[in-house]
């Protein structure tokens, strides 16, 4: 299959799907409306709704009315971006070839417009209206499943580690900690999101979230390499931002031609992980070899 054909056609449902979830830039108050439009549909590939979606193909299941609950993971992602890239965390001035939502908004609007976006996210979740054909015991533990990921034993447990790592000697296992973690968790919860809204069985839920976890873990050693490796214009934001920061990285431990290595690696065991499914799995499966060679 082509993968990036099957990435451009679920972006599309996802980006519709999005623009019905947050308010038009003109809704008052403007300003924040506007920051969050301005970092959410800034070009982003959606990787994360479309591993829900693809989680969910895997297990036979129709997914058009997941596409809300996969937007959501978009807010997320994005939430996460906007507070990242703030001067007390990673200080970056460029995300997705354009200015950071702090330099095009200020700092306060910035905080704001990822709170915004957070919040909103479980706006969604809960409420019935948009969701009518999931049940509430599946979507209990939808909720459960981002909002995990979101905190601080997911992505904020990881920004934290990340942020007193800096310029400090850390072991392998506390670099593990960060990645599966500032990274990982979401991604995780993705696929595993979509095997709950699939109804997934116990022994399918246990392999996609071993995929989920490999995936996310090859997603940022893959981070950590085009961080040294890439050209700005396809990352759209600094390259060797993390040498310059002192932070410890996969190619820091390991070198980068052992780094892409490892990557391979853990991508073979993610697509191993699938090998109780047939056919249908094939887009996680490309997926995971997509995110270890992409350029951006």
């Amino acid at each position: 299959m082509d993968i990036k054909t099957y990435l451009t056609k679920k972006k599309d449902l996802v980006d519709k799907a999005l623009e019905k979830l947050v308010p038009p830039a003109e809704s008052f108050p403007t300003s924040v409306h506007e920051a969050m439009r301005y970092s959410l549909f800034a070009g982003g590939k959606r990787v994360r709704p479309v591993l829900a979606i693809a989680s969910a193909e895997a297990l036979g299941a129709k997914t058009a009315d997941l596409l809300p609950v996969a937007g959501t993971l978009e807010l997320v992602h994005t939430y996460s971006l906007i507070h990242d890239d703030l001067p007390a965390m990673d200080d970056d001035d460029f995300r997705r070839g354009r200015p950071t939502c702090h330099k095009a908004y200020g700092e306060a609007i910035a905080i704001l417009a990822g709170d915004g976006l957070l919040n909103m996210a479980f706006e969604v979740l809960s409420d019935p209206r948009r969701l009518k054909s999931v049940p509430a015991n599946r979507l209990i533990a939808i909720i459960k499943e981002i909002s995990t990921a979101s905190g601080v034993f997911g992505m904020v447990g990881g920004q934290v580690v990340d942020i007193e790592s800096e310029g400090r000697e850390i072991d392998f296992p506390t670099l593990e900690y960060i990645h599966t973690h500032k990274t990982g968790a979401l991604i995780r919860a993705s696929v595993r999101v979509g095997a709950l809204y699939a109804k997934a069985g116990k022994r399918q839920f246990t392999a996609l979230t071993r995929y989920g976890e490999l995936v996310g873990l090859a997603f940022q050693i893959a981070d950590d390499i085009l961080d040294l490796t890439g050209k700005q214009e396809e990352l759209g934001k600094d390259v060797g931002s993390d040498l310059k920061k002192g932070k410890k990285t996969f190619p820091s431990f390991y070198g980068i031609e052992e780094s892409r290595k490892r990557a391979v690696e853990v991508v073979d065991h993610a697509v191993s992980a699938l090998k109780d499914f047939d056919r249908k799995a094939d887009p996680l499966r490309e997926l995971a070899k997509y995110i270890v060679n992409r350029v951006n």
